[in-house]
C-alpha cells in the first residue's frame, strides 16, 4: 500500500545503485513512481531497466494541453507508452475541466491537481478519507 515517488533527475543520479535499490523495494511489495516524467532526464532506454509502476505526467504538459499541440501529443504519447508497459500513468496539475476531459478523453485513468482539491491538513484529510468524498473539495 506505499507508493514512493521520485523524480525523473534522482532516479537518473546514479542509475546502476538505483536500478539495485529499486529492485529491493519492489521485493518489499513497494510501488515506485517517476515524477514529474518528461521534464528531466526520460531516457526511454531506463524505463525498460527499472521496475517501475507509476509515470506521472508533469504539471507543464497539463497546464499548455489548450494552447500547445505538441503538448497535447507528447501527453497522448506518455499515456499510450505507459499503458503498453502496464505503468499507472497520472496527470499532475489538473486546474481545468477543459484539461479533465482532454484527459479523460485520451483514457488517462488517474489525475491529481486543484480542479479537485487544494492541499489540506492532515486533520482535514483524515476527515475526507471517512467520508469517502470523491467529488471536488471546496475550501
Amino acid at each position: 500500500m506505499l507508493d514512493i515517488e521520485l523524480t525523473e533527475g534522482v532516479v537518473m543520479e546514479n542509475a546502476a545503485s538505483t536500478i539495485t535499490i529499486f529492485r529491493e523495494l519492489k521485493m518489499m511489495g513497494i510501488q515506485l513512481a517517476v515524477d514529474d516524467f518528461g521534464t528531466g532526464y526520460s531516457s526511454l532506454s531506463y524505463l525498460r531497466q527499472f521496475p517501475i509502476d507509476v509515470l506521472k505526467i508533469d504539471q507543464s504538459f497539463v497546464r499548455q494541453i489548450s494552447g500547445n499541440p505538441t503538448d497535447a501529443a507528447i501527453i497522448t504519447a506518455i499515456i499510450d507508452m505507459g499503458k503498453s508497459l502496464n505503468y499507472r500513468v497520472i496527470a499532475e496539475g489538473i486546474e481545468t475541466p477543459k484539461q479533465l476531459a482532454f484527459l479523460q478523453s485520451r483514457h488517462c485513468p488517474e489525475g491529481q491537481g486543484y480542479l479537485f482539491s487544494r492541499p489540506v491538513n492532515a486533520g482535514r484529510f483524515a476527515q475526507l478519507l471517512e467520508k469517502g468524498v470523491t467529488e471536488t473539495v471546496v475550501h
